[in-house]
């Protein structure tokens, strides 16, 4: 598969994509994969692999999920950065309990933030302003990656950038992390060239799909949307639509145009204000709202879009935006996500996705279903007269 014309460096060894993916380390019933070496980086660096555990744990239970042919042990993942950079929370938390954390969106260059103060509890949720911190791609290369295979559950890399070249870079990087087996586009960042977000804009958002989806020649691509601001004429399906059918080439492991699965939403803009000071809580005066204030609104964003076109097209959604209990997550997947991320929740109890997970589990039985994939949109109609 040739490279994106965006692409700055040269072309990456092309890798064959046709054995069964599975977290990363591509072994289904040992306990332990063998040693092995993954190829050179688009920078020249080498890089070894340790061994890898093996993730599955056993995928004949009802929570065992296959997100776009990726199987994870339960459909509970930790959203973009609330883990760290990859394993930070591994402390308080065992990872080998949740089906996936997704690291920090990485960028480019090193990146400092915002000022402080970075985060916000409001009434109903949280506001944060952390301005895409992050180590850069160098040192995520040479030092996280290589701890990746070791982790002991799947891990999903963020991609962030300010153009499609920034994008392309850091996709093209990740996609050689042979223990990584997809990566998640966050499009909530402005183009520094047109000023808004490359998920606010369609045009926009299939240009930086297509072009991204050209580099990823092993890895799955997730595509996190933003929730549409008002007064803006697209809707969620538009922004849906533009990342799962481009108008690209099919390429990557399914052989898909554009998105193998959509994340839905990123936080929506918020301001908090100190009424005795008179100033805004956070140092960058406006910050993303989560929690249990955007819940409901993200679960109608999952209906529509697995109604509109999600489940037409066999594009998995992850549901994510104020899941605190097992029925938050549970009200996500009636509507369409087959899985769900948590963020807000760990800051208050880091052992919210165990809880969240376990809490599924014996919702799936009490449901009469054989799996919780069972389950996924299978929202009923009101009761006539309601």
């Amino acid at each position: 598969m040739p490279r994106s014309p965006h692409h700055p460096s040269r072309n990456a060894p092309t890798r064959s994509s046709d054995r069964p993916v599975s977290t990363g380390c591509g072994c289904s019933t040992a306990d332990r994969c063998s040693p092995r070496s993954s190829p050179r980086s688009i920078s020249g660096r080498p890089r070894s692999t340790p061994p890898v555990p093996c993730r599955l744990g056993r995928m004949d239970t009802p929570l065992a999920t296959d997100l776009a042919g990726i199987r994870l042990r339960n459909p509970v993942l930790l959203a973009a950065g609330t883990a760290g950079t990859l394993d930070e929370m591994a402390d308080v938390l065992d990872l080998d309990r949740v089906g996936a954390v997704v690291t920090k969106s990485i960028t480019p260059e090193p990146r400092a933030g915002n000022p402080p103060m970075r985060v916000a509890p409001v009434k109903a949720g949280m506001l944060n302003a952390v301005g895409l911190a992050n180590v850069g791609i160098d040192h995520f290369i040479e030092y996280v990656a290589p701890r990746i295979a070791a982790t002991p559950t799947t891990v999903i890399g963020s991609a962030a950038g300010f153009s499609i070249d920034d994008y392309v870079r850091i996709a093209a990087e990740m996609d050689e992390i042979e223990a990584m087996p997809a990566v998640e586009l966050n499009v909530s960042c402005p183009n520094v060239s047109h000023g808004v977000e490359f998920g606010a804009d369609p045009a926009l958002l299939a240009e930086l799909v297509r072009a991204v989806r050209a580099v990823l020649t092993r890895t799955r691509l997730i595509v996190k949307l933003p929730p549409v601001s008002v007064g803006t004429p697209h809707t969620i399906v538009d922004l849906a639509r533009a990342a799962i059918e481009p108008g690209g080439t099919p390429a990557g492991p399914n052989s898909r145009p554009g998105a193998d699965a959509l994340t839905l939403c990123n936080t929506t803009p918020g301001m908090a204000i100190d009424v005795r000071t008179r100033r805004p809580l956070l140092g960058n005066t406006t910050g993303g709202l989560s929690g249990p204030a955007v819940h409901n609104i993200v679960v109608r964003l999952v209906h529509l879009t697995h109604t509109a076109i999600a489940r037409d097209t066999g594009t998995p959604i992850i549901g994510a935006g104020g899941v605190m209990r097992w029925d938050d997550a549970a009200e996500l997947i009636l509507a369409g996500a087959s899985a769900v991320q948590i963020g807000t929740a760990l800051f208050a109890d880091p052992a919210a996705p165990i809880r969240v997970a376990r809490g599924l589990q014996k919702w799936v039985r009490t449901q009469d279903a054989g799996s919780l994939a069972d389950l996924v949109g299978a929202v009923r109609r009101p009761l006539d007269g309601m």
